[in-house]
């Protein structure tokens, strides 16, 4: 799934750099779709801690912040690229947080404190 979201990320660059408006929504619908896909696997391992509905919303928010970072960049808007940039940095890394706290509540015994 992880390979297969990288390259529909490749895909959709290629189709908005091409221009053709048609290529491009259907490869974003394709990107997005795998992000619902990666979103409800990583829920199913760990359902109390990942609610699918979550884990979907921070898909989304990533392909959002993603997408109107490369259209800012395809554009020549680096100034808003960057701001884009640090947005999604900040998003992934309260993402990053949302895993890691999942898992060790989902195996506690594995994380003691000393």
């Amino acid at each position: 799934m992880l390979k297969d979201h990288i390259l529909a990320a490749a895909a959709l660059l290629d189709a908005a750099k091409s221009g053709n408006k048609a290529k491009t929504d259907a490869a974003a619908a394709k990107w997005y779709a795998n992000a619902d896909e990666i979103a409800t696997s990583l829920s199913g391992a760990n359902p109390q801690n990942w609610p699918v509905d979550q884990m979907k919303s921070g898909m989304k928010m990533h392909l959002d912040l993603t997408l109107q970072e490369a259209t800012h960049r395809l554009q020549g808007k680096y100034a808003d690229d960057i701001q884009d940039y640090d947005k999604i940095h900040q998003h992934l890394l309260g993402l990053a947080d949302l895993l890691s706290s999942g898992i060790e509540k989902q195996f506690p015994k594995r994380f003691t404190k000393s």
